[in-house]
């Protein structure tokens, strides 16, 4: 390929898949009420942990804080905020790549990869992807240092720009501040790849520049955040938060299941064995070494965050990509042709799209006529058709409503955003209310719902309290001590209007015990589905008020 064309088609690819969700209607996405609202209040000037608590460290909300600023409160902004995360993890892989000297032709077909297999159906912001997002990040500035310049034939020389191990330290706290455990094996990978650097070229400043910007950026922040209860919302597995660190649940998930990790794991093992028939041999190639040690640390990091992260069951898949450059890049020189060679590219893109296809089926279904349809259907000669999507029949199609049925409530915040017609039609129902058809900006609301964005519409403030929690699942977002302020405002009959999401299958997302005091000290006016697909975890938004004395 010419010399610049590979990284216009990556950075395009990059760019390109990262908009593809501005141009369509979007469903409500279950559980992204959190990330709404921690965004419209800390644009509102609040701060984690000195105007609400949280067990998460709060940097996931900055980017989509900053654009809400920009754009506006809405969930489509959230979609926005989602695509420059995007664009900034895949060129972050990408730099990756080039500062390992990444043959041309693997590193395309490896960016695409990225693109489809982790960033591309990431359309809202989560915390689970923004902590990996920053690590990466991490780790494009620490390879900047480590390896400066790819025409360089000896790593490290070329300048010692200290600069990037200190944005790389900054940027592993920002991921740690995201949530702790992706953060904390950011900083091991890190780490890890600084110390061998330091054993192939014996000098340590280096990883000690690096892991001291991190402790002590890392110690400003705790020292900042100390008097606002930090230490009792930030989840390390100290009482009454719980651990889910578990070295046993970590190796049965690994050797019960986890085939693609053992997989990679072996052909890396094999491959290396073949190309490499000594320690010298390894030593000789010091950019192969980095690669070899960044990949298995992201292997290593993938098989504990299936672990500590459980849900969603995707969030640990950034791992392919690397372990796919890896192989590629140890099997290129045993094969009889060069890798970067315009139908060896093809061929690979052809190969990936076809691997993850997938991915990106499901988006060219919508615009394919003939398509099976779940549900009762006739053939055009009255007969019954029964097929692989309506061989069963739903049992319960009263309150499980297809995607596809779903429809935008009409309110600016919720612009391009489909939900349930019942949800909408409940949503219109309390805007028309009295008590919020008159309000003044000055009502007392709980909202313990996913319908967070109607802080913006009803208007009401988010209460300033850093000792009342954002997240109010109990046991993870908030505790006992939580859900006794709760329970004991309900009975003094704090707040004029409550909207309670009951979610019967779920282990106290909404806290069981405070819709026990709604029932018996408020008045349960109006209902409506939640916007949930699916059965396992349908729920009522429930919508209280007062007793009329």
């Amino acid at each position: 390929m010419p010399r610049y064309l590979t990284s216009r088609a990556e950075v395009l690819i990059i760019v390109l898949l990262a908009c593809v969700p501005l141009f369509i209607h979007l469903p409500y996405r279950v559980n992204i009420f959190l990330s709404w609202e921690g965004a419209y209040r800390m644009s509102k000037g609040q701060m984690p942990f000195r105007d609400f608590g949280t067990p998460l460290g709060g940097m996931y909300w900055v980017i989509p804080a900053v654009f809400f600023k920009l754009f506006g409160p809405k969930m489509i902004t959230l979609v926005k905020a989602q695509v420059f995360i995007n664009i900034v993890s895949g060129l972050a892989f990408r730099s990756i790549l080039q500062s390992l000297s990444v043959n041309k032709g693997v590193r395309l077909a490896s960016v695409i990869l990225f693109c489809l297999s982790y960033s591309f159906f990431n359309f809202w912001p989560w915390y689970n992807h923004s902590v990996i997002v920053a690590e990466l990040v991490a780790l494009a500035c620490l390879l900047q240092y480590l390896c400066p310049d790819a025409t360089d034939e000896v790593i490290g020389h070329g300048g010692r720009r200290w600069g990037w191990l200190v944005a790389a330290g900054f940027f592993t706290v920002l991921s740690f501040l995201t949530k702790q455990d992706g953060g904390g094996l950011a900083f091991a990978v890190a780490a890890g790849t600084t110390g061998v650097y330091g054993w192939l070229y014996g000098r340590w400043k280096p990883f000690l520049i690096y892991a001291g910007s991190f402790a002590v950026i890392l110690a400003g922040v705790v020292l900042l955040l100390s008097p606002y209860g930090f230490g009792y919302w930030f989840n390390h597995g100290q009482a009454p938060h719980s651990s889910r660190v578990s070295g046993f649940d970590i190796a049965t998930e690994f050797f019960g299941s986890s085939q693609w990790i053992k997989f990679y794991c072996f052909l890396i093992v094999l491959l290396t064995m073949v190309r490499y028939r000594s320690i010298a041999a390894l030593k000789a190639d010091p950019r192969g070494v980095l690669m070899l040690t960044l990949t298995l640390g992201i292997l290593a990091e993938a098989a504990i965050l299936q672990v500590t992260s459980y849900t969603p069951p995707d969030n640990n898949i950034f791992f392919h990509s690397f372990a796919f450059a890896c192989i590629l890049s140890l099997l290129g020189p045993l094969l009889p042709v060069q890798l970067e060679r315009p139908w060896i590219s093809v061929l690979l893109v052809a190969g990936i799209l076809l691997w993850w296809s997938g991915v990106w089926w499901k988006y060219a279904q919508r615009f394919t006529a003939g398509h099976a349809v779940a549900g009762l259907r006739l053939s055009p000669g009255g007969e019954n058709v029964v097929g692989k999507d309506n061989y069963m029949i739903n049992p319960d199609t009263t309150t499980d409503v297809p995607a596809e049925q779903w429809i935008e409530c009409g309110l600016p915040a919720f612009r391009k955003i489909t939900m349930p017609p019942s949800t909408a039609r409940g949503i219109q129902r309390l805007m028309k209310m009295d008590l919020v058809a008159h309000n003044k900006g000055d009502l007392k609301v709980l909202n313990m719902s996913e319908l967070t964005p109607l802080a913006a519409e009803i208007p009401y403030t988010p209460e300033r309290n850093g000792r009342l929690p954002l997240w109010y699942h109990l046991g993870v977002g908030m505790f006992n001590r939580q859900a006794d302020t709760f329970e004991s405002r309900i009975r003094d009959h704090y707040y004029d209007l409550v909207l309670f999401e009951y979610l019967p299958t779920l282990n106290n997302f909404y806290p069981f015990r405070v819709r026990d005091s709604l029932l018996l000290h408020y008045r349960l006016v109006d209902s409506m589905m939640a916007p949930r697909r699916g059965l396992e975890t349908r729920g009522t938004i429930e919508v209280y008020v007062k007793h009329v004395p």
